[in-house]
C-alpha cells in the first residue's frame, strides 16, 4: 500500500481528535483543517484539495441541509403545540413502559428502508425526545436505538440505493437480497437495543445543556435522570433549578413543563387547545408516506424500464413523475411544515409567534448543518485523494476466507472515507471480478459488502454529526455512543456473513 496515502489518513484522523478534544476549536473548523491537511499530505494540489472540500460540502448539504432545516421546524411545531407530547403518550400506552427502545429501533429500521437515514432521523427524532420527556429520562438510549435501527436497513435492505447498486454490480438476486437483508436486520436489532440500553444511562449525564433543556426543559432538567437516565438527577439538579430562578425565564420554564403553554392563553370562549393522536401524527406520517410512495413507484418503474440504478437512461413520467416530485424529501417536509403550522396550532396563534418558533428552530439547526457539510467535505477529499481505493486494492490481494474479502474491503474503505454507500459500492466493484475465483455466491458477496460498510461511523461520516448533534453528545461521549453502537452491529454481522458465505 502507498504509505503516503496511509499517512494522510492517519494524520487527518489524528488532527480531528486532537482539535476536538484538546483545543477550543469546534468540530466544524477541525474537520476543515483535517481535510486540508489530508489532501496536502496525500499529494493533491492545494487547489484540487480546496475544490474537493467545496464539492463535498456542497453535495452533502444539497442532499441533507434543507431536510435538517425543515425537519427541526416540524419538530418545533410538534413541541409547542403539544402534539409531540400526545405522540409520546400514545406510544407509552401502546407499548408499555420499558419497551420504548425496541419501538425506536424497530421504527427506525422500518422507516429507513425507503427513506435515507439522515432524513428519517431528522423526521423521527422529535418522537424520541417526546417519549424521553414523558419518561423523564433515557433520551440517549432512545436516540441511539432510533439512529442505529435506521443504519441496519440503510445498509442491508434494498431498495436503499447502496444495497440496490451492490446487487446490480455483483449480480445478486434482488428478491433474495431483500429477504436475507431483513433476516440480518431482525437478528442484529437486539444488538442495537442491548448496546443502547447499556451505554445510554452512562452517557445521559454528558448530553449538552442545550439539548438537555430542549428535551427535558430547564425546570425538568433536575429530574431528567429518572429511570434510565439517573445520572442526570445527581449531576444537573442544582443547575437545572438555578436556571429556573433566573429573572424573566419563568414563562419559558412553564412552557417546557407543559409545551402547549407556549401558545399563550386562548381568547374568551375558545376553549383549551387539544391535539388528538391522529392529528399529531400527520406532520410525520404524510412526509414519510410521500417518500415511501416515491421510492416504491420509482423502483417499480425502473424495473419496468430495465434501469435498476443511476439516473442515466431513466425517465419517469405520468403519475410516477408526480410522486417523484411530491416524494422528494424537501417537498415532502415542506408539506409537513404546512400541515404542522395549520393543522396543529390553534387559530389564535399569531404570525409573529410562529416566525419566532421557526427562527429558534433554524438557529438550533445551523451548527448541525455546518458540521454535517464539513464531514462531507472531508469524505470527498479522502475519496478524491485515492485513499479508499488504495485500501480496497490492498485487501483484495490478501489470502482470506472468500466471504471476508468484500467484507474487509468495505470495512477499510468506510474507515478511510466515511460514506457507507461509497464503501459498499467500492467493495462490490473491486470484488465483482473475484466472486467466481473466491467460490462465492453473488448474494453472499453482496451481503458481505453491505455488512462491512457499517463499521465505526465517526468524524468523516456526515450521519455521525446528524445523530450526535441531535442527541447532544460530543467528544469521547459521541465516540462511545454512536461509533460504539455502529461497531457493535458490524461485529455482530461477522458470524452472519460467515454463515451466508457457507450456505448461500
Amino acid at each position: 500500500m502507498d504509505l503516503q496515502l496511509l499517512l494522510a489518513l492517519v494524520l487527518g484522523i489524528a488532527t480531528i481528535v486532537v482539535l476536538v478534544l484538546r483545543t477550543r476549536l469546534d468540530a466544524f473548523v477541525a474537520l476543515l483543517v483535517a481535510a486540508l491537511l489530508t489532501g496536502t499530505v496525500a499529494g493533491s494540489a492545494p487547489t484540487d484539495t480546496l475544490d474537493s472540500i467545496v464539492a463535498g460540502f456542497g453535495s452533502t448539504l444539497g442532499s441533507i441541509g434543507i431536510v435538517i432545516g425543515l425537519g427541526v421546524a416540524v419538530g418545533k411545531i410538534l413541541e409547542v403545540s403539544g402534539a409531540a407530547d400526545a405522540l409520546a403518550r400514545a406510544f407509552v400506552r401502546a407499548l408499555g413502559r420499558g419497551r420504548e427502545p425496541w419501538a425506536m429501533g424497530g421504527t427506525g429500521a422500518l422507516v429507513s428502508i425507503p427513506v435515507f437515514c439522515d432524513s428519517g432521523y431528522v423526521i423521527m427524532n422529535p418522537l424520541a425526545r417526546s417519549i424521553a420527556r414523558r419518561r423523564r429520562g433515557g433520551y440517549v438510549t432512545l436516540a441511539l436505538a432510533l439512529g442505529c435501527g435506521m443504519t441496519l436497513t440503510h445498509h442491508l435492505v434494498p431498495p436503499t440505493p447502496g444495497p440496490l447498486a451492490v446487487a446490480g454490480i455483483v449480480g445478486a438476486d434482488l428478491g433474495g437480497f431483500i429477504l436475507v437483508g431483513l433476516v440480518f436486520t431482525l437478528v442484529l436489532l437486539p444488538v442495537v437495543v442491548a448496546y443502547a440500553r447499556w451505554v445510554g444511562p452512562r452517557l445521559e449525564g454528558r448530553v449538552t445543556s442545550e439539548v438537555r433543556e430542549a428535551v427535558y426543559g430547564r425546570a425538568a432538567g433536575a429530574g431528567a435522570g429518572a429511570g434510565a437516565g439517573a445520572a442526570v438527577l445527581e449531576e444537573d439538579g442544582p443547575r437545572g433549578a438555578a436556571s429556573d430562578r433566573r429573572g424573566g425565564e419563568r414563562d419559558d420554564a412553564a412552557a417546557e413543563e407543559d409545551p402547549a403553554a407556549a401558545l399563550g392563553e386562548p381568547p374568551a370562549g375558545a376553549g383549551p387547545h387539544r391535539v388528538g393522536t391522529l392529528r399529531a401524527f400527520l406532520p410525520l406520517l404524510v412526509p414519510l408516506a410521500l417518500i415511501v410512495a416515491n421510492t416504491v413507484a420509482t423502483a417499480v418503474d425502473r424495473n419496468a424500464q430495465g434501469v435498476l440504478s443511476g439516473d442515466e437512461g431513466y425517465d419517469p413520467s405520468g403519475p410516477v413523475a408526480v410522486l417523484a416530485f411530491l416524494g422528494n424529501p424537501v417537498v415532502a417536509l415542506i408539506i409537513g411544515v404546512v400541515i404542522a403550522v395549520y393543522g396543529l396550532l390553534p387559530r389564535w396563534t399569531t404570525r409573529d409567534q410562529v416566525s419566532g418558533w421557526l427562527a429558534r428552530a433554524a438557529a438550533s439547526a445551523g451548527l448541525i448543518i455546518l458540521i454535517t457539510g464539513a464531514g462531507g467535505a472531508l469524505g470527498q477529499v479522502l475519496r478524491d485523494s485515492g485513499v479508499g481505493q488504495e485500501l480496497a486494492d490492498a485487501v483484495a490481494s490478501l489470502a482470506l476466507p472468500g466471504v471476508l474479502v468484500p467484507f474487509l474491503i468495505a470495512t477499510l474503505v468506510r474507515l478511510a472515507q466515511g460514506s457507507g454507500t461509497v464503501a459498499m459500492i467500492t467493495a462490490a466493484s473491486v470484488s465483482a471480478p473475484l466472486v467466481d475465483d473466491l467460490g462465492l455466491a453473488p448474494l453472499a458477496a453482496a451481503l458481505a459488502c453491505c455488512a462491512g460498510s457499517m463499521v465505526l461511523s465517526y468524524f468523516n461520516d456526515s450521519y455521525f454529526w446528524v445523530v450526535t448533534r441531535f442527541t447532544g453528545l460530543e467528544g469521547t461521549a459521541a465516540l462511545q455512543g454512536w461509533s460504539g453502537i455502529t461497531t457493535a452491529v458490524w461485529a455482530g454481522s461477522i458470524p452472519l456473513v460467515l454463515v451466508a458465505g457457507a450456505v448461500l
